[in-house]
């Protein structure tokens, strides 16, 4: 099973072998993005605000397979001030974390949507957090901003771990499974793109050593922001997603394999 959400304020259900969508629920706003619980049919989806509607996180329970769902959310988050753009599921799926325009990051508890946690502005992003990437094994998450910095967080107490300062505004990160390693990227406002060269926009993806804060490499290819990023669940691999219409599916070579900091 496949879930995607879109800002024609729908979120569908797929078939992966056949790529045929299966059901199709209907938000009453743009839905900007959507996570699955692990281990259990529910998935929390951040939708924007529209036509009087505040944003807000949808939590809707998944029948695998089925073309009957219930359309009804078991629940509703509401508060943030701005876009919500980008939600995870914490630990044992207890809690929920997300974060957008208003730049703080917030933990709500899964069952009640009682906010439990929030950052405090001093360690806040000072601009829209624009993605949120939870590592595998599901102690801390990472979040990318416009502010030109990339955090690491702990999981359980929202308490800064690490910061990976750089001069571009972030769009996407990642955190391998593999190695101490993270990756970020965005680049120039795209808006602005034509005018600039992929050099000056700076649309590489960057790896930094997630424990010394230190960048390890970059990878060049695409010539507009970077919009989405994913390490391969083996961490051999990345792929990366990007405002000039390409998806890249990088292969490490294997110098990344004995990199030394």
């Amino acid at each position: 099973m496949l879930i995607t959400a879109s800002a024609d304020q729908s979120v569908k259900l797929w078939e992966v072998e056949t790529g045929v969508p299966y059901y199709t629920f209907s938000m009453d706003g743009p839905a900007r993005s959507v996570t699955l619980a692990e281990g259990e049919q529910l998935a929390a989806i951040t939708v924007d605000p529209f036509m009087g509607s505040v944003p807000a996180v949808h939590v809707k329970r998944i029948k695998e397979g089925s073309r009957e769902q219930e359309e009804e959310s078991v629940l509703h988050i509401t508060g943030p001030q701005g876009r919500i753009m980008r939600c995870v599921w914490g630990p044992l799926n207890q809690t929920l974390i997300g974060a957008g325009e208003d730049c703080i990051i917030r933990m709500w508890d899964a069952e009640t949507g009682k906010l439990l946690r929030e950052t405090e502005p001093e360690v806040a992003h000072s601009k829209t957090v624009t993605s949120l990437s939870k590592s595998a094994d599901g102690s801390h998450f990472m979040t990318g901003s416009l502010d030109k910095c990339a955090k690491l967080w702990d999981i359980r107490t929202l308490r800064l771990l690490k910061t990976y300062q750089t001069e571009r505004p972030i769009n996407a990160v990642d955190v391998s499974p593999l190695f101490d390693h993270v990756v970020l990227g965005g680049g120039q406002d795209a808006a602005s793109v034509t005018t600039t060269s992929s050099r000056a926009g700076k649309f590489e993806a960057v790896f930094y050593h997630k424990v010394l804060e230190e960048e390890i490499g970059r990878v060049k290819g695409h010539f507009g922001p970077l919009n989405a990023l994913a390490f391969g669940p083996d961490g051999r691999s990345f792929t990366s997603g990007g405002e000039d219409g390409y998806v890249r599916l990088h292969h490490f070579d294997n110098d990344y394999f004995h990199i030394r900091v």
